[in-house]
């Protein structure tokens, strides 16, 4: 598999079709994980809770429960042939910890299936693509505000699960070009300060090379970011890639000291670039799909999918 390679698309979610909500990093708030049940009902959707979703790690309060329960509520989530999608209930930290522990062969057995998270759920995209080939989707979180509270998340993800060729082209009211130009390539990308951290780790993908790389992040100073970048540009991750879209910086500090920034990192690399995409940490977050091909217009702030998200075939 290489980042020119167009993933595995799991089938489009049907009315009735059972949800499995999992916590693979941090603790989630019962009454926030409440209402985002309430949301998936809403559309008709059967939602069960992984057991240790509620869970809190007894020595690190950052973890929801320990590796092996996640990992455990992971594995029999996605296992499950009843199951159609496995969804994040939020991010934080911890499925470094865990991601390892997962049986990745009797996952890819279990066949291709929807999946649904962003930020710290970054290196679960990663290891989809590189240990599975399946493309998953960057969005939304059951239990985060953000999909609690803004409709536009809400109907995002809810057209892209459903009626994914409604949303084949993806458009954020305020993208501009940082650089100029048309680009066409696979989609790929989540946290940056996870992407960075992956280098080196067991089947981390071997570089962006040939894909479109969409990259947002929260609270990491204008300095760190800078690292980060230079770190992947160092380690030749960022050679061959064909543009790139910028999503959320929130309490990342000014955006004019981080816009410089990306400039002097990622405009060298002489490739289309997108800012202020709307995916991540943001209000009203779009559902990106990773995986697949798609072309990415800096000037129009588009990024329209050669295909849509999800198979016609359905499932119940």
């Amino acid at each position: 598999m290489t980042s020119s390679t167009p993933l595995t698309r799991p089938a489009r979610l049907a009315a009735g079709a059972r949800v499995a909500v999992v916590a693979p990093s941090g603790p989630v708030p019962d009454e926030r994980l409440q209402a985002g049940l309430d949301i998936l009902r809403g559309w008709d959707l059967d939602p069960v809770v992984a057991p240790h979703v509620l869970a809190r790690h007894a020595e690190f309060d950052y973890l929801a429960g320990t590796d092996a329960d996640r990992a455990a509520d992971f594995q029999a989530a996605w296992c499950d042939p009843d199951v159609a999608a496995v969804l994040c209930a939020r991010g934080g930290y911890g499925v470094q910890r865990m991601v390892d522990l997962l049986d990745w062969d009797a996952i890819r057995a279990a066949g291709p299936k929807v999946f649904v998270g962003y930020s710290d759920i970054t290196a679960l995209h990663e290891a989809f693509a590189t240990r599975v080939g399946l493309a998953t989707l960057h969005g939304p979180m059951v239990a985060a505000v953000d999909f609690l509270k803004n409709a536009r998340a809400q109907q995002h993800l809810r057209a892209t699960l459903f009626e994914p060729e409604s949303v084949r082209t993806i458009a954020s009211s305020e993208g501009t070009a940082l650089v100029p130009g048309r680009a066409r390539g696979v989609t790929l990308g989540g946290c940056v300060c996870l992407l960075a951290a992956d280098l080196g780790a067991p089947h981390a993908r071997a570089s962006a090379r040939g894909g479109l790389l969409l990259i947002e992040d929260i609270g990491e100073e204008a300095y760190r970011l800078d690292r980060m970048l230079t770190q992947l540009l160092r380690a030749g991750w960022l050679d061959g890639v064909a543009g790139i879209a910028l999503g959320s910086w929130v309490d990342c500090g000014p955006y004019e000291g981080l816009r410089a920034v990306f400039a002097d990192r990622l405009g060298g690399l002489g490739v289309p670039i997108v800012e202020r995409f709307g995916f991540g940490h943001c209000d009203g977050a779009l559902t990106i799909p990773f995986g697949l091909r798609a072309e990415l217009d800096a000037d129009a702030g588009t990024l329209t999918l050669d295909e849509p998200a999800l198979s016609q075939q359905t499932l119940h």
